[in-house]
This record gives structure tokens, C-alpha cells and sequence, in this order.
């Protein structure tokens, strides 16, 4: 067993990791299994988040793992890293000393991440107030083309921020359901 060593504020007693090794070989395998450039900031929310690693614990180990040539930045504005041949061996070799659930729970928060990051891209979403009341319009782009818009007024602005999430979960779902509504 890998010693305490990791900052631990946050991190659930059950499934969540100690040591500082286990983070940057789980901070490789996700990378690795993904294979697309990932966010880390949002990577250590969301591994904060889960109760997995603490955020400041990823943070350090993404340092780390870039210094070590096992993982580089992708994209210097969109902080996004991805991992390099090393990594990946890396990952292959040592991904086994980490416990098949915090691999798994870790991976799928990790791929909604990455498609919720790739829909921000995709989308414009803007919350607006008109008097006294509410709207967000949610637009889905086709590049800098919008090819659909959906302007709703809501109750406040936590309702928007909600519907906001929703939206960027699955935009092309939204479209599909709203085109089925409206085409039956």
C-alpha cells in the first residue's frame, strides 16, 4: 500500500486517494484512456468534486507530471493537457495498483467533463434580464453558425444556470427531441 501522502481535504474515505503516486498515475490513466486534450482545472474540480483527489493534490501532480515529460499542455489558453508516449506507458504499467472503482468512477465523470467542455465550445449561452424577469437562450453553432436558438423566460437566475448545465450535457439531444416535437 502507497503511503499518505497526498493533501486529502475533501476526499471521501472510501474511494478517494492519499498518495500523491496514485493521483498522477490516475491524473496518466485518465488521460490515457480519454485521449483527447482534457482541462485540468476543471479535471480538479471534478475529481474534488467525486470525493476522489483533492483539486490542489491534482494541481501539484499536473506540475509534476509535465516537468517529468509524461503528459504536456495541448492548448496554453484553454489550460487543456494531454499525454505524451511516456504517459502512457506510464499508465499502462502502473494503472493496475489503482482500485477498479475509483478508475471507473473517475473516468466517467471524466468523459461528461470533456463532452460538457467540448458543447461550451459548440454553444453560446447567455443569461439576461429584462425588467423583471429572467431569460436564457441557449444557441447551438454549426462553427460560428447558430442553427438552432432557444430563448426561455425562467424563474430566477438558479433556474438558468440549471438549464444551463442541462443544456450543455447534450445539445444535439435537445435539437433532435425539439425537431421529434415539432416534425410529429
Amino acid at each position: 500500500m502507497m503511503e499518505r501522502d497526498a493533501v486529502s481535504a475533501g476526499v471521501s474515505e472510501i474511494g478517494g486517494l492519499f498518495s500523491t503516486a496514485e493521483v498522477r498515475i490516475l491524473i496518466c490513466y485518465l488521460l490515457s484512456s480519454i485521449n483527447k486534450p482534457v482541462p485540468v482545472s476543471m479535471l480538479g474540480d471534478m475529481l474534488h468534486y467525486e470525493g476522489i483527489a483533492n483539486c490542489f493534490e491534482v494541481s501539484d501532480s499536473v506540475a509534476a507530471l509535465t516537468k517529468n515529460g509524461l503528459i504536456e499542455e495541448y492548448n496554453e489558453d484553454e489550460r487543456t493537457y494531454v499525454i505524451t508516449e511516456k504517459g502512457r506507458d506510464v499508465s499502462k504499467t502502473l494503472h493496475t495498483s489503482l482500485s477498479m472503482t475509483v478508475k471507473q468512477r473517475a473516468l466517467n465523470a471524466t468523459i461528461k467533463m470533456v463532452a460538457k467542455f467540448v458543447h461550451a465550445k459548440e454553444t453560446d449561452i447567455k443569461i439576461t434580464r429584462e425588467g423583471t424577469k429572467t431569460f436564457i437562450n441557449c444557441t447551438a453553432l454549426d462553427g460560428k453558425e447558430p442553427f438552432m436558438s432557444v430563448k426561455l423566460m425562467v424563474a430566477n437566475e438558479d433556474q438558468a444556470v440549471y438549464i444551463k448545465e442541462k443544456f450543455l450535457e447534450n445539445p444535439a439531444e435537445i435539437y433532435t427531441k425539439i425537431i421529434e416535437m415539432l416534425t410529429k
